[in-house]
């Protein structure tokens, strides 16, 4: 454990939890920005960063609005990358409190993105703003990296704002993603990579007609059971050294039909691949199309395999000196040495692998996507602490 003098004091450290209410308090449900990406480029202006607020669009997709906020220049460049976008809250009648209150309850703060993650946003600008207090410019560059799209189709947020960024001059040298990486306790996990993930709709046609007669239709539901039985046959792999193995799941399998007595004209199943590197979505299509063709040979079926956009591939990021840096910072500060992982969903930092080392560290996760999501107080606390001393840290070692 670190000694009194090497502590960073919570109390010297710009309130997180101030900064998360104002955030949870805006409604920024994808694509909505609600108002967060704003109040976020206020505060960091009125502390001395360059902060933009950049709308991306494309056809067939909502716009949506992303922040860049940056302070000082030159190397060694750290960059914080998160969202302010969050999912939608349900039924809000089922919250112990209002999902966009931001209230706090016995040392709770419950709300939607308490957790994922406007919770680590406020975490990395409050102390950001304490670092700046305490040294002032930084010999290098600091900055945010924050997209309102993340939670969303991720097509106007994050791959653009970097692609916009480096058109500008900007350069990276090391990223920090504060996505909720922590399974039980904070401290207890660094993300250095992330499997990657394939979604699609499996559509089988058949003959639609009287369930007395089948001989006078071709049932889809049959051919459909072939399909999921083949793709269900064999594992797609054990794993890896650094990978856990890769999964296909279906989520769904509709028909759409509301009669007991009619055979349907049309089955479909939709389904998500969760896979290692020793796979690419690409790999993955041939493989998936070669099995509904197989299962459906002679059937008189047709099938039909349409895959969601933007896949995201498998990474494991080269950043052992970054990793190594801030793991030992969160020993200080918890006690606790990180794993080191690739497990869980996918992340923005599969973009920003491709401009530079990419690590990720947030909050503990158990509560994401859920009726009162919430988060502990002194969480929020200590990830500030953390997050304070590792930018100690890193223009210390990075520096010139």
């Amino acid at each position: 454990m670190p000694s009194d003098t090497d502590t960073v004091e919570i109390s010297s450290i710009a309130d997180p939890l101030a900064i998360a209410q104002a955030l949870i308090r805006c409604r920024s449900v994808t694509p909505e920005e609600g108002g967060a990406l704003q109040y976020l480029a206020d505060l960091l202006a009125g502390a001395g960063f360059e902060a933009e607020v950049v709308r991306f669009s494309e056809d067939g997709t909502e716009d949506v609005q992303n922040l860049y906020a940056r302070i000082g220049a030159g190397p060694p460049h750290l960059t914080f990358a998160g969202h302010t976008d969050v999912v939608p809250p349900g039924e809000e009648s089922r919250w112990r409190h209002p999902p966009f209150a931001a209230e706090v309850e016995d040392g709770t703060l419950y709300g939607r993105g308490a957790v994922d993650m406007k919770g680590a946003v406020a975490c990395f600008a409050a102390a950001a703003l304490d670092y700046l207090k305490a040294n002032g410019t930084p010999a290098g560059t600091i900055s945010l990296l924050i997209t309102g799209d993340e939670e969303g189709v991720s097509i106007n947020g994050t791959r653009k704002l970097l692609a916009w960024a480096k058109q500008r001059g900007e350069t990276f040298d090391h990223a920090l993603v504060g996505e909720p990486t922590n399974p039980d306790t904070l401290g207890d996990m660094i993300k250095i990579g992330r499997r990657g993930s394939l979604s699609g709709t499996i559509t089988i046609t058949g003959k639609q007609g009287h369930s007395a007669y089948p001989h006078l239709a071709n049932n889809p539901v049959r051919g459909m059971a072939k399909v999921l039985e083949s793709l269900f046959a064999e594992p797609l792999d054990t794993g890896t050294d650094v990978f856990d193995a890769s999964t296909l799941e279906v989520t769904s399998v509709d028909v759409g039909n509301p009669a007991f007595n009619v055979i349907p004209a049309k089955a479909s199943a939709r389904f998500n691949v969760r896979f290692n590197d020793l796979h690419t979505a690409e790999s993955l299509r041939a493989r998936i199309d070669r099995r509904v063709e197989e299962a459906l040979a002679g059937s008189g079926l047709a099938g039909q395999v349409d895959y969601v956009p933007n896949a995201a591939e498998a990474f494991r990021t080269e950043a052992g000196d970054i990793a190594e840096l801030l793991s030992q910072t969160i020993e200080e500060e918890t006690g606790r040495r990180p794993a080191l992982s690739t497990t869980g969903g996918t992340s923005d930092a599969r973009y920003i692998k491709d401009y530079c080392p990419v690590i990720e560290f947030g909050l503990v996760g158990q509560t994401m996507h859920q009726v009162d999501e919430h988060v502990a107080v002194a969480d929020l606390g200590a990830l500030t602490a953390i997050y304070r001393r590792f930018l100690d840290r890193y223009f210390d070692r990075f520096g010139g």
